[in-house]
C-alpha cells in the first residue's frame, strides 16, 4: 500500500479508534521498520495486512461509485482486521494521517512499507 493510500483508506477505519485515543504521536521511519518486522515475521499477520490492502482497494472503488453503504461495510471489516495486527499497528496508521504524504519522512516510511506490500504479491 502506498503511504497516501494508507492514510486515506484508514482515515475511514481508524478515526473512530482515534477518537478513543489521545492525539497520535509522530510516526518515524524506525516505527515503520518495527511494524514491518512485527507483521512481516508472522505469516498470519502478513495475510491480514494483505487482506486489508485488498479491502482498501474495494473501499476506494465503492467510494468512487458513491456507495456509502459498501464503504461502511468494508470499513468495519478493515477496522476489525486492523485490531488483529495489534495496537501498535493501529497507532501507527493513525499517526500516518497526521503526516504530510509528500514529506521526505513520509516517502521514507512508504519505502519501508513497500517490504510488506511485496509480500502480498507472493
Amino acid at each position: 500500500m502506498k503511504l497516501k493510500y494508507i492514510a486515506a483508506v484508514f482515515a475511514v477505519v481508524i478515526l473512530p479508534l482515534g477518537a478513543q485515543a489521545q492525539k497520535a504521536a509522530k510516526v518515524t521511519k524506525a516505527d515503520a521498520e518495527r511494524i514491518v518486522k512485527t507483521i512481516g515475521g508472522d505469516k498470519g499477520k502478513v495475510k491480514i495486512y494483505c487482506d486489508i490492502s485488498k479491502l482498501g482497494d474495494e473501499v476506494e472503488q465503492a467510494d468512487q461509485k458513491k456507495d456509502s453503504k459498501k464503504v461502511d461495510e468494508l470499513s468495519e471489516k478493515m477496522e476489525g482486521m486492523s485490531k488483529q495486527l495489534g495496537p501498535d499497528y493501529v497507532s501507527f496508521v493513525n499517526a500516518l494521517q497526521e503526516m504530510n504524504p509528500d514529506s521526505k519522512e513520509a516517502q521514507e516510511i512508504g519505502g519501508v512499507l513497500d517490504a510488506l506490500d511485496k509480500q502480498c504479491a507472493k
